[in-house]
């Protein structure tokens, strides 16, 4: 199909819109939250974050929750939590954001990349399986659940014939979505999950880790800190004891008490904003269903869908192709994303980890030419998912005729 026969079909078909992929809302308390921290004059990690803990692991209905500086530090220091041997290989999904299997490598350990369930975008028992046999076994896995869809954990964990206690979950997508009635982040070792801008409570930058296991999360309270001894932030308080011991390896990974009090006002609006993002995604999957060569996101069948993303798959019967679509849509104002490119497509990925690790992965290649995400955040207007599939449905007519 020409892209300028298409450009000339589609001009003054529709009046334009500006739609950005993703927005974050920022509550009034929470901007209030940020400016009494500064005014205390204690900016880095104190009794805000200890507070943003108690509630984010009541929420998940973890025992504990330690704060980070990102998902990707909550990934590596629950990995290093494990006390695993050096260079020991952790099972995870091609189709995971790079970060994720840095954080593997970071930790001194080794990945192995694994394919996809064609129709949840997660990992699936038979390719953890096969990818953990043709590694010659592993040690561990970070399960991804992909856009917020509630990964099979156990039915992992069992695939790759490990125990939950070296299960790791990236959960980075998956705050608010449950597995039958339990929230995703406290079935495994430790559970990750991040506050990025984009993301379901957004912050800016931070991550969190819930464990129900006292010694990760001892541990993870030191190594988030240099490996100092528990608490201590406390040796610049008045009255307080500078003395401290370093007894394990860690990094500088703590949050600050002004993302921990953003946090803790976001948290009380997050089950709104989680509500809102469902019916978005009904409303998409209203729009949407019936146009041909388009497949909607899957929902899971015992549980929640967190909706951090709506990921159609763009197949050839559509009529224009993913990457012209993005285009396309562009061009009207309509600003759409691809998650993600997978791992094994990348360069330093591909140099590092050998025949047996890397893997093929059919699965990921196919999905990785269809999968669009498209804009969803609680304050996008209904009118505005309208737009976006009115210029999905037309774009579907335009590209059958120039075929």
């Amino acid at each position: 199909m020409a892209t300028i026969g298409l450009h000339e079909e589609l001009e003054g078909s529709i009046p334009r819109r500006e739609i950005p992929f993703a927005r974050a809302e920022v509550c009034d308390e929470a901007l209030e939250a940020a400016a009494r921290v500064l005014e205390s004059g204690w900016l880095t990690s104190g009794p805000e974050v200890v507070g943003f803990e108690r509630e984010f692991a009541q929420w998940v209905q973890a025992d504990d929750a330690i704060a980070v500086a990102s998902c990707t530090a909550a990934i590596e220091l629950a990995l290093r939590a494990l006390q695993l041997p050096k260079g020991a290989r952790v099972l995870t999904s091609t189709l995971t954001f790079c970060g994720a299997v840095h954080a593997i490598i970071h930790a001194g350990l080794t990945p192995v990349l694994a394919d996809i369930d064609p129709t949840t975008l997660c990992s699936d028992p038979q390719s953890c399986a096969a990818a953990a046999k043709r590694a010659g076994g592993v040690q561990a896995m970070v399960v991804t659940h992909y856009a917020g869809y509630p990964a099979p954990v156990g039915e992992l964990a069992e695939a790759a014939s490990i125990p939950l206690s070296r299960v790791v979950e990236d959960a980075a997508h998956a705050l608010g979505a449950t597995t039958g009635t339990t929230p995703v982040g406290a079935s495994s070792a430790a559970c990750c999950f991040s506050f990025y801008a984009t993301k379901n409570l957004p912050i800016g930058e931070g991550g969190m880790v819930t464990t129900s296991d006292p010694t990760i999360a001892d541990y993870l309270r030191r190594a988030r800190l240099h490996g100092m001894s528990h608490d201590a932030w406390k040796r610049y308080l008045p009255g307080s004891a500078w003395q401290y011991s370093v007894q394990i390896g860690g990094l500088k990974a703590n949050m600050t008490d002004v993302q921990a009090a953003i946090g803790r006002a976001q948290l009380r609006r997050f089950a709104g904003w989680q509500a809102r993002r469902a019916l978005l995604a009904n409303h998409y999957d209203e729009a949407l269903d019936g146009i041909r060569g388009l497949k909607l996101p899957a929902r899971p069948d015992k549980g929640d869908h967190a909706w951090h993303l709506y990921v159609l798959r763009v197949e050839a019967e559509y009529g224009t192709p993913r990457d012209q679509l993005v285009a396309a849509l562009a061009d009207q104002g309509i600003n759409c994303s691809v998650h993600f490119i997978p791992v094994h497509h990348f360069p330093y990925f591909r140099q590092v980890l050998d025949s047996e690790l890397l893997g093929e992965h059919p699965n990921a290649d196919t999905a990785f030419q269809q999968i669009l995400s498209l804009p969803l955040y609680p304050g996008l207007a209904l009118p505005d998912v309208d737009y976006v599939c009115e210029w999905i449905g037309t774009l579907s007519s335009i590209g059958i005729a120039l075929q």
